[in-house]
Order: structure tokens, then C-alpha cells, then sequence
């Protein structure tokens, strides 16, 4: 043996994972709230124009796989969070009369099916927009018995491989714009007789399946004109 040979070097031990890597936030296994929470960004991001029906449809089916946060986080890096402004430099207008912004946001409802089902019925206080989601499910949204507080409102509903039932009062007024893609958008549109009668305005799209708004027979706003007059404050 020549010990003037330098010895080879010295193998290393492999270093172990350090708890904060271990811990950290992109490798911890992703909750439901988890992904509700991505799913409810994509909705917005679809209501809005940002992403397509294919894109959102592509982007769910990753978000319900996902085993972890950091697998989710990449699903939404390119669209604004709602409530994050860091997320995006976008600053929308202040409304006439300097309200915020949140002020009409927070009075609107959401009601998302995954994969099952969404009712929004009985007596409840409709807000100004109304955003209804079905993916492989239903939502049904029945105002018949509804408080309205303002005299016209929207509900956007977006049917994917699903279904969104809308019915209201025989005397309200029911108007609807929206497209079928190999599915149906169905809106019997009808003015009711009286002015002051609610608005009730259907938008949207179905994708391989159905949107369908229609009066419900027999089902009426009693009063019409005095109890708008008391719900709006006139």
C-alpha cells in the first residue's frame, strides 16, 4: 500500500430534509377547503371571461386531483384572488356616488355543484347578482317566495355536463340572453303587467347541458306594488 497516495474523497453523508422544507407550505397535503378555495377562483375567473369552458373544466379536474397545496397554488398563479389585492393590480372604478366597490359585491350569492347538487329556495333576501355553477350537478334557484331588494337582479348561471332549474313568480318580469353549446338555454322570457314588478335577468352558457328559467304556475307576488315600494324602502 503507498501511503503517499492522498486518500480518495471522503463520501458525504446525504443531507437530511430540514423541518421547515418538510413543513412548508407547498409541500403540505391539500385539505377540501383547499380546494374549494381554488375551485371558487376558477368559478370567478370563468363568470368573468378570464378563462374558457375548456380551461375551466381542465383546471377543475387537476384541482380535485391535487394531493397538495403546491400542486393547486400553479392552477390560479395567473388570475386575481378575490379579496388579495397583491395578487392583482387590477382597481376597479369607484361607482357613482363614490360606494365601494364591496358594497354590491358582498350583497351577491354564489351557489356552486360539483358533483352534486345546490337548492336556494323558501324565503330569502335575493342580492343584485346571483351566480349559479353546475358541473356534473344541479343547482336550483326558486325565487317564488323570495324577498326582493331591488327591482331588478341577475343571476349568471353557467351549466357544464349539468343543469341550473330557475323559477319565479308568474308576475315578474323574466328576460334571458345567453347560448347552448351542444346543450340548451332555455328562458321563457315574459314583461309583467305591472312596472313595478321585479326584473328578473337570466345570463350564461350551457356546455353540453341545460340552463332553463320559467314563472312558476299559480306562484304570485301578492301586493306587488306595495310590498316593492316597502322591500325598497319607497
Amino acid at each position: 500500500m503507498d501511503l503517499r497516495k492522498p486518500p480518495g474523497p471522503v463520501p458525504q453523508a446525504p443531507h437530511a430534509a430540514s423541518p421547515a422544507a418538510a413543513s412548508s407550505p407547498a409541500g403540505m397535503r391539500a385539505s377540501d377547503r383547499d380546494r374549494d378555495r381554488i375551485a371558487d377562483i376558477l368559478r370567478e375567473a370563468l363568470a368573468e371571461g378570464r378563462l374558457t369552458a375548456e380551461e375551466h373544466s381542465e383546471r377543475i379536474d387537476l384541482v380535485y386531483r391535487a394531493k397538495t397545496v403546491g400542486e393547486l397554488e400553479p392552477l390560479v398563479g395567473d388570475l386575481p384572488v378575490p379579496g388579495d389585492e397583491s395578487r392583482s393590480t387590477y382597481r376597479p372604478a369607484p361607482l357613482p356616488g363614490g360606494a365601494p366597490h364591496s358594497a354590491t359585491s358582498a350583497a351577491s350569492e354564489n351557489l356552486i355543484a360539483v358533483f352534486g347538487g345546490a337548492t336556494r329556495k323558501g324565503r330569502w333576501r335575493v342580492g343584485p347578482r346571483t351566480t349559479a355553477f353546475a358541473l356534473f350537478g344541479g343547482v336550483e334557484i326558486d325565487l317564488t317566495e323570495a324577498v326582493f331588494q331591488q327591482q331588478e337582479i341577475v343571476i349568471n348561471a353557467t351549466a357544464i355536463f349539468g343543469g341550473v332549474e330557475i323559477r319565479v313568480p308568474e308576475n315578474v318580469t323574466l328576460r334571458g340572453t345567453g347560448t347552448g353549446i351542444f346543450g340548451g338555454f332555455d328562458v321563457r322570457t315574459r314583461e309583467g303587467d305591472d312596472p313595478a314588478a321585479p326584473i328578473v335577468v337570466v345570463t350564461g352558457f350551457a356546455v353540453f347541458g341545460g340552463v332553463e328559467a320559467r314563472p312558476k304556475r299559480g306562484k304570485l307576488l301578492r301586493d306587488l306594488r306595495d310590498r316593492m315600494r316597502r322591500e325598497l324602502g319607497g
